[in-house]
């Protein structure tokens, strides 16, 4: 069976710290805000500004790291990433149990672990692409997602039983030892590395023309420039909806907080099952098909939150159409992650992925100010609704042909 088709030891060590570090990640889930309204006492303004700033200022930061990842060893760069999360993130417990802690430190942080965060994964997937043989790469990206989602259902209630037992510092501290056991777990992947040989108009100095390379990769090719608009505003238009949804859950109908975590954990099981699927669907209908399939259905399901209602009918109307958005998710995203990785060449992969996604992270963090304003000035209800309806155009961005060469006349998989 694909989906048990075993990649290997040195996958293994890969595939494991990316596990110890995601589940570490989600278990402290919010940790930050919670640190600045209780031990801070910041309010709703600061508390937003923490989390715009993690997000756009790491990616302004992470703008040059692209090209620098991409002539350099990626498991050296992936540990000093670790690394550097784990010595940033260590210095919050530290300098709240030394009463030093301030929102200042908050905010260096946040930026500090965002733009770490991009560097490690565009080196991670060239680090994959050359770990893992071609035709296995759907299999590898399907256990990454399904770890993606396990994390997901299991990291915040264990995060928010371990908030009420020992505060939201502690959670902090857990997820730094697990950005520490990710490096040891890459470091023991083992193995040479050979230095990636410079390319082109590329020197021995980073120029600032440089910097612009992955995007100018990205809108040149005619199958990765759909698929990059299309995943940018998807995910800006999902996690847009977030407060507004919040306040029109917790506020205007009155759920009760368990009711609302338990409206978005429970459906996180849907990307497991999307994950699995995934690996069947392909080799049955076609990578390209099951793509543009689940990437369409994907966008039909967040207008329903606007219709919402209070009551146990309103709060299972939430979880089937996250179920159903998150399945399609699960499906769609390591066909979509696979399709990527086959499609640039492997001494571009490091660029490709870094533009990717420092432009994903700036547009969630515009688009979460953007809708907060709409919100305020239309009610959450209509700025749901307006997200839910740009989204149904969002299928049309996706390439209508499968363009990626075949594996026997791909230039760039004979290099790997």
């Amino acid at each position: 069976m694909v989906g048990r088709r075993p990649l290997g030891r040195r996958f293994g060590w890969l595939w494991a710290a990316y596990a110890v570090s995601t589940f570490g990640t989600w278990l402290a889930f919010d940790a930050f805000a919670l640190i600045a309204i209780l031990v801070l006492h910041a309010g709703p303004t600061a508390v937003s500004m923490l989390s715009a700033t993690g997000l756009a200022v790491g990616a302004a930061v992470a703008v040059p790291l692209g090209p620098w990842v991409e002539f350099r060893r990626k498991r050296p760069v992936m540990v000093a990433m670790d690394l550097t999360r784990f010595v940033a993130l260590i210095s919050v417990p530290a300098a709240y149990a030394l009463g030093l802690l301030g929102f200042v430190q908050l905010l260096v942080v946040s930026v500090v672990v965002g733009a770490a965060d991009i560097a490690f994964n565009a080196a991670s997937g060239a680090c994959l692409k050359a770990l893992v043989p071609p035709e296995d790469l759907l299999v590898a990206n399907g256990r990454f997602e399904s770890t993606t989602w396990t994390a997901t259902v299991l990291g915040p209630p264990a995060g928010t039983a371990a908030i009420g037992l020992f505060g939201p510092v502690m959670t902090v501290a857990a997820n730094a030892v697990s950005f520490l056991l990710s490096a040891v777990g890459i470091r023991a992947i083992g193995g040479g590395e050979p230095l990636p040989a410079r390319t082109g108009a590329y020197g021995k100095r980073l120029r600032p023309g440089d910097l612009l390379d992955g995007w100018r990769y990205i809108l040149n090719d005619p199958a990765l420039c759909p698929l990059f608009f299309n995943t940018v505003l998807i995910s800006g238009l999902i996690m847009a909806t977030l407060p507004p949804l919040a306040v029109l859950m917790l506020g205007d109908l009155g759920f009760a907080p368990w009711q609302y975590g338990l409206a978005f954990g429970l459906p996180c099981v849907g990307g497991i099952i999307g994950s699995r699927l995934a690996r069947r669907l392909v080799p049955r209908f076609g990578r390209h098909k099951v793509m543009l399939t689940a990437g369409a259905l994907r966008a039909c399901w967040s207008l329903g939150l606007a219709f919402i209602r209070p009551g146990v009918a309103g709060l299972v109307l939430v979880i089937a159409i996250e179920f159903g958005l998150i399945t399609c998710m699960g499906v769609f995203n390591p066909v979509f992650a696979t399709y990527r990785l086959d499609r640039t060449p492997p001494d571009r992969v490091a660029r490709t992925l870094s533009a990717w996604s420092v432009t994903s992270k700036v547009t969630v963090a515009a688009m979460t100010a953007l809708w907060g304003l709409l919100g305020g000035v239309t009610g959450p209800r209509t700025a749901i609704a307006v997200a839910g309806l740009l989204m149904l155009i969002t299928p049309f961005l996706l390439p209508r042909h499968d363009r990626t060469p075949h594996p026997e006349h791909d230039p760039a998989r004979s290099r790997t």
